[in-house]
């Protein structure tokens, strides 16, 4: 019976009322701390994991892993392409000529980056092919001049599907009249929409076209590689360089977008900190709370430790029952926390659709709508934390309360 008694008192003690409401309204703060720290956090992580995912598939499925590039062009670049897949860690190849230049019609004029690509191996390196909001990489055929551009570029320019643009490129073409800028008309055939900020700044032509435009021949600017872990492309780009040997260069994802990465992944360890932070100061306000409960039940300790209880059964009474305070907390936050995670896009999607705005604009932050992937890990950890602090928060009253003298207590009452 002895060896029951820190629990049963200790849980009788959480549901008894007392007469000291001021103690209550500690214990229920304490409660509401942990419970909204808890599930706060949870939400947090779940949001910053989906910023990091929404990463990973959009833009860097946009973005070659690895690019390799020749100073003179590549001429045999199918038999580098299949020389390259037979790499283990390289599981897509495609050839591409990239462009810079400027798109204008009627007046209205906005730069972009054009990339020449083979549309049918386009799909090995890139999910362009599943974000086609109209019409379909196929019908960049060679020689029609057709175009695709991002949702965000044809709506600056005005334009749809059919519509002709004239694309500029910063090179001078010498005739007999002068000096005259390269131009080209095209035909957009097609709009992508992938919720990033490449949707405004990034369109696609033939290969075979952007050679022409370009003057290359028959050679493309390089191969653009898909890798089976993209945190290899900067070790797996050099190792293909030193292989392939001189004339050769190699450039990675962590060049164009690598700072965008690291910086969610520091914005997620610093928010994780400071909400952290708010789960110690509700687990410790557990020590308020039962350093007031043991003062208020210092005749009940003192009878208990003459009836035969040990020092070591009064601090684990305390510790139960400031542990019932936390998995309380907790348990009902790490509910509400999944629950936030798992609705949070679909709560602020509705909110957006009610109030008619919009929390974020893609031409301002890489997605345009709140992402949210809840990691079990986090859960795991963001619990454990919370019971250790918790714990830790139990000790000092219930060491206090162990060392309750029952003789001096009981002289007075």
């Amino acid at each position: 019976m002895l060896d029951r008694l820190p629990l049963l008192i200790g849980l009788r003690y959480v549901r008894a009322k007392r007469r000291n409401h001021f103690i209550s309204f500690i214990s229920l703060t304490s409660m509401l701390g942990l419970m909204l720290g808890v599930a706060v956090l949870i939400l947090v992580l779940s949001v910053m994991n989906g910023f990091d995912h929404e990463l990973r598939t959009r833009i860097l499925g946009m973005v070659p892993h690895a690019k390799i590039e020749s100073r003179t062009g590549l001429v045999e670049w199918e038999a580098l392409a299949e020389q390259l897949t037979q790499r283990e860690r390289v599981i897509g190849a495609a050839p591409y000529i990239q462009q810079q230049g400027m798109f204008s019609v009627a007046g209205r004029n906005e730069g972009a980056m054009v990339n020449g690509i083979h549309p049918e191996w386009e799909d090995r390196v890139s999910i362009i092919g599943q974000h086609m909001r109209q019409g379909s990489l196929d019908d960049l055929v060679p020689g029609e001049w057709n175009v695709v551009l991002g949702s965000m570029l044809a709506r600056h320019l005005g334009v749809g599907v059919g519509d002709r643009v004239t694309l500029l490129v910063p090179e001078a073409s010498i005739t007999p009249a002068g000096v005259f800028p390269r131009l080209k008309r095209f035909t957009v055939s097609g709009i992508f929409s992938v919720g990033a900020d490449l949707d405004a700044n990034l369109a696609y032509a033939n290969l075979e076209d952007m050679q022409t435009l370009a003057r290359l021949g028959d050679a493309v600017g390089g191969l653009r590689l898909e890798l089976d872990d993209l945190f290899a492309a900067a070790s797996e780009t050099r190792a293909i360089v030193n292989e392939l040997g001189p004339g050769y260069r190699g450039v990675d994802w962590t060049f164009s977008h690598g700072n965008l990465f690291q910086a969610i992944q520091m914005e997620k360890r610093m928010i994780g900190l400071l909400l952290t932070v708010i789960i110690a100061v509700a687990a410790f306000n557990i020590v308020s709370t039962l350093v007031m409960v043991v003062t208020d039940k210092h005749a009940d300790i003192a009878i208990l430790r003459t009836i035969g209880a040990t020092p070591r059964s009064i601090m684990g009474i305390f510790m139960v029952q400031g542990m019932a305070i936390g998995v309380i907390g907790i348990a009902v936050g790490v509910g509400l926390g999944i629950l936030l995670a798992l609705t949070i896009s679909d709560l602020i999607g509705w909110v957006e659709s009610a109030l008619g705005i919009q929390f974020l604009d893609a031409g301002v932050y890489f997605i345009s709508d709140l992402p949210s992937r809840l990691h079990w890990e986090d859960v795991r950890n963001i619990v454990a934390a919370a019971f250790g602090l918790t714990f830790l928060s139990t000790l000092y009253p219930a060491w206090r309360a162990a060392r309750v003298q029952p003789a001096e207590v009981l002289r007075y009452e």
